[in-house]
């Protein structure tokens, strides 16, 4: 019976010995506290500007910051301009109710038919606040990654072609995204 008991105390330790090991292998190999991962859901003007004002400061602060952009925040990304050709009739239908071009954003509230849009562009001008445009050029200096969702482009019939310029920008999908938040100290759904 003491061996028994021996025994099974032996390999109650080994198991927490194994688990223990498991964890801190887990723990070693962690998240990095200084890259920030971020989803862009939106493709409203103001939540735009938010992700790429903290994806910035991020970026200034000397962090690693990769941003996915997915569903209408993949349509944000498209440039002003006439559809690709050979397109269905629902891709087509998609093109003409996202149309390209940063300047089109709408303010997710009190957009009142583009007047708060306007002043909203009139504040940020007069304190000296960067505008869309503006914070996609400066994350573009600061070697923030974009990675746009392949499924989204699929989906609702946007070619690369159609995508604004942007140097360090990929297509992707789900998979690397997640592999990239994974090892992100922070994880941020915009």
């Amino acid at each position: 019976m003491t061996n028994t008991i021996r025994d099974s105390c032996s390999s109650a330790s080994q198991s927490v010995l194994e688990r223990l090991a498991k964890l801190e292998r887990r723990v070693e190999g962690g998240p990095d506290a200084n890259a920030l991962s971020m989803v862009v859901f939106s493709g409203e003007l103001d939540k735009l500007l938010a992700a790429f004002v903290i994806a910035t400061g991020a970026a200034a602060s000397e962090m690693r910051v990769s941003m996915f952009f997915t569903f209408w925040g993949t349509a944000a990304l498209k440039k002003d301009g006439p559809q690709e050709a050979g397109k269905t009739l629902v891709e087509r239908m998609f093109g003409w109710m996202l149309p390209g071009g940063l300047h089109r954003r709408r303010l997710s509230r009190m957009d009142m038919c583009g007047i708060g849009r306007r002043m909203m562009a009139a504040e940020m001008r007069k304190k000296g606040t960067p505008d869309l445009e503006s914070l996609i050029s400066i994350a573009q200096e600061c070697d923030v990654e974009v990675n746009v969702c392949e499924m989204s482009m699929s989906l609702m019939g946007i070619t690369r072609e159609e995508l604004i310029s942007y140097p360090k920008m990929k297509l992707c999908g789900v998979a690397t995204f997640l592999e990239t938040a994974s090892k992100a100290g922070t994880t941020l759904f915009i």
